[in-house]
């Protein structure tokens, strides 16, 4: 087994897979990771050449598509290694690029199955990803036990490479515009006097409950914390892909546009490489409240 990118996400999903027997070859563009993965039994690989050199399944977990693409198919990328099969990728890659990223790995007798995943580090850390994946149905079936090692919840979405980059820009532009809209009611009672923590009890138990009342919000920005799980940066480029896609698509998304408008702004000011969950700080700011308590 091989796998590529060992960032928040991919260093817990590697050592999965080693905790359950499997042999890894591993490889991060980021060679003071090798220390990190290697003392939980990995073998470091110099390059993705190096890893598709070693083992027939390949996975990756990388931030963006173009850093995908060169992984992929770049001078010293999976494509040119001597042993993958095939490659599962992980990241949020977007349909277009996956699209034809298959078709040059197909050339290379190399089959991908697009496999982005849901849950957060947690998730990762735990094993209970949602994993969106799409692809050759013989090359999704022989990764399935290795997937069960990271996912509680698999989903299936189609022979096509793509598919299931779709389902998750999907899932993740409607994680984005539910926490914003979130972030506006919470700050709204804030304002008026209503306490944070009792604010999340109603939503919960009511209508207006998501995601980010019942988890993110709880966990990262009740109590003031922000840990960095998600950074507003990477959350915009999965916002600007399926907007890409409805474009393409005939789908008009109104509402949508509007939250890549906020990401974009908060970007603009300098907090790009900060959690999500500091978007609500904009909301504070111009409604001179704020939501929370530091514990």
């Amino acid at each position: 087994m091989g796998f590529i990118g060992l960032g928040n996400m991919g260093f817990h999903m590697a050592t999965r897979l080693l905790q359950a027997g499997y042999s890894l070859a591993a490889h991060d563009a980021n060679p003071a990771l090798s220390a990190r993965i290697t003392q939980h039994g990995a073998t470091w690989a110099n390059s993705a050449q190096e890893v598709a050199s070693a083992a027939e399944i390949v996975f990756l977990c990388l931030p963006t598509p173009n850093i995908v693409e060169e992984v992929l198919i770049g001078e010293a990328g999976v494509s040119q290694g001597s042993t993958v099969k095939i490659v599962v990728d992980t990241s949020t890659t977007g349909p277009e690029t996956t699209f034809r990223l298959a078709d040059s790995l197909r050339r290379n007798h190399i089959d991908l199955i697009d496999a982005p995943i849901s849950g957060g580090t947690a998730g990762a850390e735990n094993g209970s990803l949602a994993v969106m994946a799409s692809g050759n149905p013989a090359s999704y079936e022989a990764i399935v036990p290795v997937l069960r090692c990271i996912s509680s919840k698999i989903f299936y979405l189609g022979s096509k490479a793509g598919q299931g980059q779709i389902m998750k820009i999907i899932n993740n532009m409607l994680c984005a515009t539910a926490t914003l809209s979130a972030f506006e009611g919470l700050v709204l009672g804030s304002k008026a006097g209503l306490d944070s923590q009792t604010m999340l009890d109603v939503l919960n138990a009511s209508s207006g409950r998501s995601f980010a009342t019942e988890v993110k919000i709880p966990r990262c920005v009740l109590n003031r914390e922000f840990p960095l799980q998600f950074p507003v940066k990477l959350l915009l480029k999965d916002i600007k892909l399926c907007l890409d896609e409805s474009v393409r698509a005939s789908v008009p998304m109104w509402v949508n546009e509007t939250t890549r408008q906020m990401l974009s702004f908060s970007v603009s000011q300098g907090n790009g490489s900060n959690d999500y969950g500091t978007l609500i700080k904009h909301y504070e700011t111009w409604a001179g409240t704020q939501f929370g308590n530091p514990s």
